[in-house]
């Protein structure tokens, strides 16, 4: 049996009455038991890569993810359910894995405002969380004002299909209901924009479509650059299984768009009006919302980012991962997003476990399917640098490659996407 001797309890006696003199004095005790907090804003790639690897790298940090839908649908992959080889159910995913087995705590609300100050996050039904760190992961925003005329409400009609789910199966279902010999419209946006969904791919997997349903109709293509990436890969890609069906036509020549008209389905250009039988109108595009409202943006409105661990230049307590971040060479993309979540979560255990931080190294690769069994690729390795993220090496498919290598690159990318959702969503 333990005794408590003179000595002893004369220890415990003045332990307690220097903690009732100073309070303060028993304060680490009690923070050495909680454990520290992590709040994630968005359960997309970046978010819920960010969570999954957060809370399983350490049981001592509790894990919020906010994020107001039940269910997440890929943007990458969107595009391929619009040429029909997918269905929206199999690019969709849902979050009681990163529950369940990851002791994740995911609430599904709205996150309307942060106090950076106070580290709280404040829910649109009521409520705030606080966090020791916390991640944004906000995707991004559309900028409707940038065409005269588009809206959220005229997106209903000219369905951007920029943030899949509702939007691409609008966009599917005016596919379908179009005549045949009816024209497709395509304005793709400025850079930097969310890709995938790739506006490229788009018009393959579209054309694809219509050359098996209705193949008297044609695409125009409406840009708001004169060139883009994989352009002589896609161009190639248009000749040999599209020919005669696409029209591209760059800013230099048509001087881009400068309105939308959604109830005549119309878009006007510096030298002509085009009418549409389907309009996907896509605008220019910033940083999620609540980034802004959160004080993390730069006058671009995207966060810029410290290039060695995601952490916002604007809050040290604070990390901004994918579409939303400034991250140079990186395009925003789904497995950007997942790769810079990795580097983060990494350098958020170092925070809040002293754990060792890694020197960051990033990769990314965007396929693209232009037609059955013919996949092209475009990728880089990165590291941190002082002031980026920097280009370490890069690869990109070549035009006139075998069908053999075309369809072994198209079948890569279904192995990664059953990876990466697995990497994500657990």
């Amino acid at each position: 049996m333990y005794k408590l001797t003179r000595r002893r309890f004369g220890g415990v006696l003045g332990a307690s009455a220097m903690g009732v003199a100073a309070g303060s004095l028993a304060a680490p005790a009690v923070l050495a038991a909680a454990k520290s907090r992590l709040v994630v804003i968005g359960g997309g790639p970046a978010g819920a890569t960010t969570a999954r690897y957060v809370a399983k790298g350490s049981k001592d940090v509790s894990v919020t993810l906010i994020e107001p839908k039940h269910h997440f649908t890929t943007c990458f992959f969107s595009n391929l359910y619009l040429g029909g080889f997918r269905t929206l159910e199999s690019i969709t995913h849902g979050y009681s894995t990163l529950a369940a087995e990851y002791g994740i705590n995911v609430v599904h609300d709205v996150a309307v405002d942060v106090d950076r100050a106070g580290k709280m996050v404040k829910l649109a039904r009521g409520g705030d969380v606080a966090y020791d760190r916390l991640v944004v992961t906000p995707g991004i925003a559309m900028r409707y004002d940038s065409i005269e005329g588009y809206s959220a409400e005229a997106s209903t009609v000219m369905p951007h299909a920029w943030q899949a789910g509702t939007q691409t199966a609008a966009l599917k279902q005016q596919l379908e209901a179009m005549e045949d010999g009816g024209t497709f419209v395509i304005c793709p946006p400025p850079n930097p924009f969310r890709c995938p969904p790739g506006p490229y791919e788009r018009i393959c997997m579209v054309a694809h479509y219509l050359k098996s349903n209705k193949p008297k109709s044609k695409i125009i293509v409406l840009d708001a650059k004169d060139k883009f990436s994989k352009q002589a890969l896609f161009q190639e890609a248009w000749v040999q299984h599209y020919e005669g069906m696409i029209e591209w036509l760059p800013k230099e020549v048509t001087g881009g768009v400068k309105a939308v008209k959604a109830e005549s389905m119309e878009i006007v250009t510096d030298g002509e009006t085009i009418k549409a039988s389907v309009a996907n109108v896509i605008p220019a595009q910033k940083a999620g919302v609540i980034a802004e409202r959160a004080g993390l943006t730069a006058e671009s409105g995207w966060c810029p980012i410290d290039p060695s661990s995601m952490r916002s230049k604007k809050d040290e307590s604070t990390f901004v991962i994918g579409d939303a971040s400034i991250a140079a060479a990186m395009p925003k993309s789904g497995f950007s997003a997942n790769s810079q979540a990795k580097v983060a979560a990494n350098a958020i255990l170092a925070d809040l476990t002293g754990s060792k931080k890694f020197p960051a190294k990033y990769r990314n690769t965007c396929w693209s399917l232009v037609a059955t069994n013919d996949g092209v690729k475009v990728g880089a390795d990165y590291t941190g640098g002082d002031e980026k993220i920097d280009v370490t090496s890069k690869f990109i498919s070549k035009t006139g490659e075998s069908a053999d290598l075309r369809a072994q690159t198209a079948e890569e990318a279904n192995g990664w996407y059953a990876g990466i959702t697995k990497d994500i969503f657990g």
